[in-house]
């Protein structure tokens, strides 16, 4: 578990104790976001993804997302704007919610100008706060699986085609945030160096290139280890 987690989180091995301090999770704002997808998906490896709700807050550190640049033939917004791939065309900042394979929800954020479509995937969550939430949405799924998979981190959070559009900038309902300044102590910046890139995941198309970034040596990145470099 990362060091910003272990600061945080007790039980961890028992998500239905829930028992941890709460995580001082400030928004991001517009302005915080690169212009650019693949800048802005190295950025945010090691931010915050939370969900309030009436049931109470979920949050988890991102710690693996993918780039769908300008110009990606992979990229819904490849052949242009269309209504079911609309928010991939808002301001940066935005969720765009797609439904694949029939049964798996995937949760983008827009992430270049208005009118400009592009998106950063997140795959995978290092789950900190709202672990009984998680686990009783992925019934019998242990700890580390619970949002390790782009699939299943909606599941863990209850996200579904009604947030696409949602403005993750709000700080409200479901948004991105990052550690309040008085609580980082350079964690981030010592983040930013151990942020590893490797080639994206179950594509057959424009597979060699290094558009997937994670946070080296967590044990919450989906995939292959080898593809990380960690073995097998």
């Amino acid at each position: 578990m990362s060091t910003v987690a272990s600061k945080f989180t007790r039980n961890a091995s028992t998500p239905s104790g829930d028992a941890h301090v709460a995580l001082p999770i400030v928004p991001l704002r517009r302005e915080d976001l690169p212009i650019d997808t693949v800048e802005l998906a190295r950025f945010m490896v090691g931010k915050y993804l939370v969900r309030d709700s009436g049931e109470g807050r979920i949050a988890g550190r991102l710690v693996e997302v993918e780039a769908y640049p300008l110009g990606d033939s992979t990229s819904h917004a490849f052949i242009g704007r269309r209504a079911w791939n609309a928010s991939m065309f808002l301001a940066r900042g935005h969720a765009y919610i797609r439904l694949t394979y029939g049964s798996a929800y995937m949760l983008n954020m827009s992430s270049e100008a208005e009118e400009v479509g592009a998106g950063v995937l997140f795959r995978a969550v290092e789950p900190l706060e709202g672990l009984a939430a998680m686990t009783h949405r992925r019934r019998g799924a242990p700890l580390r699986d619970l949002a390790r998979g782009p699939g299943r981190l909606t599941q863990a959070y209850g996200v579904g085609q009604s947030f696409d559009g949602f403005d993750l900038c709000s700080g409200q309902g479901l948004w991105i945030g990052r550690l309040d300044a008085t609580m980082q102590n350079g964690a981030e910046q010592a983040l930013e160096s151990a942020t590893g890139v490797t080639t994206r995941i179950g594509l057959s198309r424009e597979t060699q290139r290094l558009l997937r970034f994670y946070e080296v040596g967590n044990p919450f990145v989906s995939g292959p280890r080898k593809l990380l470099g960690e073995g097998v």
